[in-house]
């Protein structure tokens, strides 16, 4: 732990992230305990009120302002983390679970099993991303398990071709060759051996996976394909708004911020994981 937060204090980029990252996912936590304005109920008498640092009229306490049903923004922004945050974290998990153990057995196996896995993986990825969570939505009807399937389904593949590549590597490695050799099984050497050496990696492409899924979100909550209302979502807000964009900026300028900063935060993060676990990139820090 010592080296960890050494390594993160000499890092700026890093240690922003970090900052920024936690500061929304505990906002996310914390969501019910700040005393809030409710997210889906508002008031037409505040209808379309500015931000109260602005200077202009504002009857209510709105410090990010309203929307154009009265609704507070700045609770829409918190509560919505939570829904944009879960979800996104769901999918990652549940795209890494199979990604990487379909990874491990075509890069353990190798020969057909190995080519038909990476084969599918070919076909995703000259596949469309957003066109495919489109139609699977579209047929499935959007939901909140729904859009964690979705988004998995189009996670899993970096997982497995970056793990099959690593397997390749470790399979040779003299504790798996010893392992193989006292008769040890199959399952054992695989979640035993060969797992915990390629946990790494794949933390590192969750961390980047967690960033594109959060504008995938975003993107399907603003065609109306994401999280079905009364539940807030960032994206939703930001379609929300879209038609008082010369009226009433802040509709929409503070959610799109807010996703900005997110995924600016988790990619930030992502790369200082990524020099961390490097050997070779942390002797150059």
């Amino acid at each position: 732990m010592r080296s960890f937060f050494s390594a993160l204090l000499r890092s700026k980029a890093g240690l922003f992230g970090w900052i920024i990252l936690s500061i929304f996912v505990l906002a996310a936590l914390l969501a019910p305990v700040l005393g809030l304005d409710s997210p889906v109920r508002g008031s037409l008498s505040a209808r379309l009120d500015p931000p109260t640092w602005t200077g202009l009229f504002s009857p209510g306490p709105h410090p990010l302002g309203t929307d154009q049903l009265g609704r507070d923004i700045l609770s829409r922004i918190i509560y919505g983390s939570r829904v944009t945050l879960a979800v996104a974290a769901a999918a990652v998990i549940l795209g890494g679970i199979v990604g990487v153990g379909l990874g491990i057995v075509a890069g353990y196996f190798r020969g057909m099993t190995d080519r038909i896995l990476m084969r599918l993986v070919d076909i995703q990825l000259a596949f469309p991303l957003m066109l495919l969570a489109l139609l699977v939505v579209a047929a499935l009807g959007p939901s909140l398990r729904n859009i964690i399937i979705v988004l998995a389904l189009t996670s899993w593949i970096r997982y497995a071709r970056i793990i099959r590549g690593q397997v390749l590597a470790v399979r040779e490695r003299e504790f798996v060759q010893s392992a193989r050799a006292i008769g040890s099984g199959t399952l054992r050497i695989m979640f035993r051996h060969i797992l915990p050496n390629v946990l790494t990696p794949a933390l590192v492409v969750g961390t980047l996976e967690l960033a594109r899924v959060i504008i995938m979100d975003a993107a399907l909550s603003f065609l109306g394909l994401g999280v079905p209302p009364p539940a807030p979502s960032w994206g939703r807000m930001l379609a929300d708004g879209r038609t008082y964009l010369s009226t009433a900026w802040w509709i929409v300028t503070f959610p799109g911020l807010a996703i900005v900063l997110t995924v600016l935060s988790v990619n930030l993060v992502g790369d200082w994981l990524r020099d961390y676990f490097d050997p070779k990139q942390r002797g150059l820090k």
